[in-house]
């Protein structure tokens, strides 16, 4: 695989005998030697408390840019440099950085088509992975091995498996970690939360959860790729599509994109669904686990191959039998009638809808104040009375050595009750009958009585992507 890079000083630099020791250097999967040294920070490993942090940015599409913003205007980070397989994409967001002075004195913002350069500089401290589902996890594997301190937009990886290997890489080499759930620092959901968890509704029996969509097969036939892009590694672990303009971007929405193509995404399902139903995990305690069943009702599962003849809206086009979970103390999600942010959650003393920014209780008086002094702590990091962003709560983790409002083990729990749902549906497609009940094993992340869900828990790779098997 030929690689493009626009800084001739990027190259991969040769591990001397000590760090080889010291960080018991892996090979990655794409064949490079994987720089685990970070540059010299406070105690402990940490960048002290008047330290900046530099931080690189892995894509910069239409989220990866608003974070290219965000991360910019930080009192205490510094944007210092810029991966996107895109190369005139990169490069326009630096000229935003230097035409809006948001670079500071004396440092510079390097560009990089390919993010594994980006990884061997020890200047930089920690990395925003903002790319397609199916890039996030090697991405993230490689940046816990290369030491670095990792905010990953939801959903956490592609598959089941893809997403404990994440975890496991990020516990191994003990690197800081945010999942993109940014409801997790708002005060609302706290507040909703925290009574929840404390039982102002009484026993919660059932949760309704929006009837999120699942991903199409692509039909879109092929365009020239734009000069500057890499295609072959915008595909990455992915089968290689041909190239089409709808595929790579994002911004459109009346057709379909790489979120809803079953190569790159789990559709809205893991879209919207990664907040909606991290929200509902969350109210009903379950971060450490999940449901213990999962069953489709209605008509089996149909795919629909989207073309440009068709297109069916930006992630519809396919068939959506109704989504059942159970819970182990006898909750039932139902996916019908929720918000597209959160759940409705139903209970013996009223009911409360729990979505971005709001949490609305009926009768109003059960929710109308926050609970003081709970039984039950709900996360709020140190400055809660602050109102810290997501992205705050995640550098002010970085410096401290503390646990993030939304770590990988959380991310991986959340964003596995999108894949149980997405694999519920695909098994009717396959077996043409629905109501059957898949039993789930959240301790070993497995089906219990189903080998054709099982077979959806991960994918094939391309060779010279795969994540790799030993992290």
């Amino acid at each position: 695989m030929s690689i493009k890079d626009t800084n001739p000083q990027s190259t991969p630099r040769s591990l001397n005998r000590r760090d080889f020791i010291k960080r018991s250097v892996a090979v990655s999967a794409l064949g490079f030697p994987t720089i685990l040294g970070s540059r010299v920070l406070a105690r402990d490993g940490q960048p002290g408390a008047n330290d900046r942090i530099n931080i690189g940015i892995i894509g910069v599409g239409v989220m990866g840019s608003g974070h290219v913003q965000n991360f910019s205007g930080q009192p205490d980070a510094d944007v210092v440099a810029i991966a996107d397989v895109f190369l005139p994409r990169a490069e326009e967001r630096v000229k935003w950085l230097h035409d809006n002075d948001r670079v500071a004195e004396g440092k510079k913002v390097d560009v990089y088509q390919d993010y594994r350069h980006m990884l061997d500089r020890k200047d930089i401290d920690a990395v925003v992975i903002v790319t397609p589902e199916h890039w996030h996890a090697l991405q993230a594997i490689h940046a816990a091995q290369a030491g670095k301190h990792i905010y990953c937009e939801k959903n956490l990886a592609l598959t089941v498996w893809e997403g404990r290997q994440v975890v496991k890489a990020v516990d191994k080499y003990n690197v800081v970690f945010q999942t993109g759930t940014q409801q997790r620092s708002g005060m609302i959901s706290n507040v909703g939360v925290t009574h929840l968890r404390n039982g102002t509704l009484g026993k919660i029996s059932r949760v309704l959860a929006s009837n999120y969509g699942s991903p199409m097969e692509s039909g879109w036939p092929g365009m020239p790729v734009p000069e500057g892009l890499d295609w072959d590694m915008w595909c990455g672990p992915a089968e290689k599509l041909p190239y089409n303009d709808a595929i790579r971007d994002n911004t459109r929405r009346t057709e379909p994109t790489w979120s809803s193509i079953r190569n790159f995404g789990g559709s809205i399902m893991t879209d919207w669904g990664g907040h909606g139903l991290d929200m509902i995990q969350w109210g009903l305690g379950m971060d450490d686990r999940g449901p213990e069943e999962v069953w489709v009702e209605g008509e089996p599962f149909v795919t629909t191959i989207s073309t440009p003849e068709e297109p069916g809206g930006r992630r519809t086009g396919v068939t959506k039998p109704k989504v059942y979970m159970k819970y182990d103390n006898g909750t039932i999600v139902e996916f019908e009638g929720g918000p597209q942010f959160g759940g409705v959650f139903i209970g013996e003393n009223g009911r409360m809808n729990l979505d971005r920014g709001r949490a609305r209780s009926n009768p109003v008086e059960l929710t109308r104040e926050p609970l003081e002094n709970p039984t039950v702590e709900v996360y709020r990091g140190r400055e809660y009375a602050r109102r810290v962003s997501h992205a705050e709560n995640w550098l002010e983790c970085i410096k401290t050595g503390g646990t993030t409002a939304a770590p990988a083990e959380i991310g991986q729990r959340s964003a596995t009750v999108c894949h149980l749902a997405n694999i519920a549906r695909w098994v009717s497609g396959v077996t043409g009958e629905t109501g059957n009940k898949l039993r789930w094993d959240s301790e070993n992340e497995r089906f219990t009585n189903s080998d054709v869900g099982n077979s959806f828990l991960r994918r094939p790779q391309r060779p010279g992507y795969q994540v790799p098997e030993e992290v």
